[in-house]
This record gives structure tokens, C-alpha cells and sequence, in this order.
């Protein structure tokens, strides 16, 4: 509730240049455990997208972009799986995947949430190159974003 209270009260204000628009509403998608059921990865992000339509008046946007995303979620994971799989209980974090495998599984999955949102609002063939321009500026601003809270998330392993 605090992340949808976050994007709905202060990050849908931001708007530099017209150009990026943070969505950080994504990293409850991202984060939730491996073996999470993929049809409840598909309810929650319906509801997740519903609630962050209701504070932008943008009726079913962030639904279909969310949903969208929670379904690429599922095949991104079985195709970058680690060979012995993954293990029971964790989340998709930096501390746990790495950076690498971090990077590519958010990088891949909000850049495909951000086309898809930003095409589906402009809805303009003639506005293709403008589209993909805010796209990729607000996935980028995400992604920092989204490595900002993994690094307060990061506990250390070394023992003192």
C-alpha cells in the first residue's frame, strides 16, 4: 500500500521535460518470491495496475501494461533459470541472483512494461520516435530507482 500511496501521491507528479515519468509501482511485481503461482502474479498485478489507475484517471492503462508485465515475468524467469533452478523461498534481488542476472530480469521486464504503457497511452504511429525516447528515459530512471531500494535492502554477509 505504501509503494501504490508512493507512485500515486509523488511519483506521478514528477515529469521532467515531459520525458520521464518514474513507475517504481513495478519493483511489488519484481520482487515477489520465484514459486509465486503464475495466475496470482497475473491477480496481483491487475490489482496493483487498478489501484495506480485510480489515483491517474487512466482507466485500464496500468492494468494492461502491469498484467503484461506479470505474464512476460514468467517466461523471462524459465529463460534466464540458473541450471539447478531456483531456490525454495527467495526473491529476485541483487544479493541473492547477482547483478548481472538482476539487471538483465528488471532491465528486460521494465523496459517491456514502459513500451507498453507509453505506445498504449500515445496510441500515434506518427509519435513513434517521441514514444520510444520517454520510454526508454523512464525505464532508465526506474531502474535507478529500483537499484536505489535494493542497495538499502542489501544486508551484508561478511561477519565483523
Amino acid at each position: 500500500m505504501l509503494l501504490i500511496l508512493f507512485q500515486g501521491l509523488i511519483l506521478n507528479n514528477i515529469e521532467l521535460g515531459g520525458y520521464i515519468n518514474p513507475y517504481l509501482y513495478v519493483v511489488f511485481i519484481l520482487m515477489l518470491p520465484f514459486e509465486t503461482p503464475n495466475w496470482l502474479v497475473l491477480v496481483l498485478g491487475f490489482v496493483l495496475g487498478f489501484c495506480v489507475d485510480m489515483f491517474t484517471s487512466t482507466i485500464g492503462m496500468h492494468i494492461s501494461a502491469t498484467v503484461f508485465m506479470a505474464f512476460a515475468r514468467t517466461y523471462l524467469l524459465k529463460l534466464i533459470q540458473p541450471r539447478g533452478g531456483y531456490d525454495f523461498g527467495l526473491k529476485p534481488n541483487v544479493q541473492m541472483m547477482g547483478l548481472l542476472w538482476y539487471l538483465l530480469f528488471v532491465g528486460i521486464l521494465v523496459v517491456l512494461h514502459h513500451l507498453f504503457l507509453f505506445y498504449i497511452e500515445s496510441f500515434k504511429l506518427s509519435q513513434f520516435f517521441p514514444t520510444m525516447g520517454r520510454a526508454l528515459l523512464s525505464s532508465f530512471f526506474t531502474l535507478v530507482l529500483i537499484f536505489i531500494i535494493q542497495l538499502f535492502n542489501y544486508k551484508s554477509t561478511t561477519k565483523s
